[in-house]
């Protein structure tokens, strides 16, 4: 069965460039740093998938844990 070159094409445009976890690439991410942990939550006060934000599972959670104690102080919204 001969594919289409439709098909050929969009398996092309289909593959992405794999996304790099930004911390294992170097940067810390702390709590108190809010400017970079407004990268990691969307305009309604959600944490972002790490599907989106390209981190890895560890340092996913690792984030998770610095956006929930911002909150707890007050450096970062629980809602918009």
């Amino acid at each position: 069965m001969a594919m289409s070159k439709d098909f050929k094409e969009h398996k092309e445009f289909s593959r992405r460039k794999k996304k790099v976890c930004i911390m294992c690439a170097g940067k810390d991410v702390n709590y108190k740093d809010v400017d970079t942990l407004k990268r990691f939550i969307n305009d309604r006060g959600k944490i972002v998938p790490r599907r989106v934000t390209g981190t890895c599972a560890r340092h996913q959670r690792h984030i998770a844990r610095e956006i929930k104690r911002a909150r707890a102080i007050g450096l970062l919204p629980f809602t918009k």
